[in-house]
């Protein structure tokens, strides 16, 4: 860990170890995207930059940074290598769940030693294929596999969305599983961030049973109902606030990493069926440059103020003073669609980089058409459907309700919770 008390130069560290491993990663990539994962090197590494410590909590030892500065980190590992960037994103955003599940969890997840990311999530959506029966003494977990499970294969533990029915209807249970207990299936085989593992996992057993604490009313965890131990206000932060700003920092790294790499690569290139000895010296390059500017900036700003208003909210709370709950269901529907929203740019941004990167862009070793590849991911992400979050944000507008439906990105965060049963 960064040996240091202030905030600021722990960032300002953890930025410095990050640039001077940038270069590595990216040669690293290629043989990451045919593994279908990250190295257990790589994994390593990045531990030692401090990246997988930026939202751990302090009382453990983790940096704790605040929202804003989580972003800067995120944006600065994705400019080297997106697959990397994102396994950053998801070692930092899936923190709210288990400070969301209360102390018990909190404890296993940061009381030891561990070299990697904390904690993975998988299938907290209503299409969990995962079922969870409340016995005497905890839940006994039965069905599968549960999908998409990012930073599974280095996580000590995967939070698993599991469905329960006890008579009322069914709802969501966020079960907290060791990897002892999983099995990883050898199904990621995708366009694009190849290398961050994100594979279906199943049970070791037909079924498996977990303590109670260990399986938890999705609800409480959204609403934050449980005590969970922790003092700093990033773990009164609105939790989508949270996690979708630092996804937009994974498009911005990708975006920036690209131009720069574009404007390495072009210098002294000349353009086919032009007199243009130097791609740099034509008025297109510049036209294009200006677009890729505004659409980098656009993003980056936005993703700069939900960060910033992340980190006032999680304040206000913190000093028993929350936002007003219309508030802040609108604000968590704006975080959404703007992250959306800046996926959508920066992919628009490295794609006309690449068509002016002429056919040696298309290459493996091209930085430029993996970035490109992976921005596009990040848009089809299933928490980033842009037609369904601009009518859910539209509606707010209009004043009228969202949608309402269970999952990790509902909006109806601010309802009261059902009793929270021990």
């Amino acid at each position: 860990m960064v040996a240091t008390q202030d905030p600021s130069d722990t960032l300002a560290k953890i930025l410095e170890n990050v640039r001077a491993l940038g270069p590595t990663l990216r040669e690293r990539a290629l043989d990451a995207e045919r593994a279908g994962r990250h190295s257990d090197e790589t994994i390593a590494d990045l531990h030692a930059t401090g990246a997988f410590d930026i939202g751990s909590p302090a009382e453990f030892g983790g940096y704790e940074l605040t929202v804003r500065e989580q972003l800067d980190v995120v944006s600065e590992v994705s400019r080297w290598d997106g697959s990397c960037g994102w396994t950053v994103w998801v070692g930092a955003s899936t923190n709210w769940i288990p400070a969301g599940s209360g102390a018990p969890v909190v404890e296993e997840v940061y009381g030891t030693e561990w070299v990697g990311p904390r904690v993975a999530g998988s299938s907290h959506f209503p299409a969990s294929r995962g079922r969870a029966k409340r016995v005497k003494g905890g839940w006994i977990i039965s069905g599968g596999p549960w999908t998409f499970g990012s930073d599974s294969l280095w996580a000590p533990y995967t939070n698993l969305g599991c469905l329960a029915d006890e008579g009322d209807g069914p709802y969501l249970v966020a079960v907290q599983v060791p990897r002892v207990d999983l099995r990883f299936l050898d199904d990621w085989k995708v366009a694009g961030m190849r290398a961050t593992g994100s594979v279906s996992c199943t049970l070791a057993q037909d079924e498996l049973f977990v303590p109670n604490y260990r399986g938890v009313d999705f609800r409480h965890i959204v609403a934050g109902t449980i005590d969970n131990g922790l003092k700093g206000s990033l773990w009164k932060a609105p939790s989508l606030g949270w996690a979708f700003s630092l996804m937009a920092g994974m498009s911005i790294g990708l975006a920036q990493g690209a131009l720069e790499r574009f404007l390495e690569r072009s210098a002294g290139r000349p353009i086919r069926g032009t007199s243009y000895k130097d791609q740099l010296a034509a008025p297109a390059t510049h036209l294009m440059l200006a677009e890729v500017h505004s659409k980098i900036q656009s993003a980056t700003l936005s993703a700069r103020a939900n960060a910033e208003e992340t980190d006032r909210l999680g304040a206000l709370a913190a000093a028993g003073t929350p936002a007003d709950p219309d508030y802040m269901q609108m604000f968590s529907a704006r975080a959404l669609v703007e992250t959306a929203y800046a996926a959508k740019w920066c992919a628009e941004a490295i794609e006309l980089l690449q068509r002016n990167s002429g056919s040696t862009a298309i290459t493996e070793t091209e930085p430029i058409q993996r970035a490109w590849r992976d921005a596009r991911v990040i848009t089809l992400h299933g928490a980033l459907n842009l037609e369904a979050l601009s009518e859910n944000y539209g509606r707010l507008m209009a004043g009228a309700q969202p949608h309402q439906f269970a999952g990790i990105t509902t909006l109806d965060r601010f309802a009261p919770a059902p009793p929270h049963k021990a």
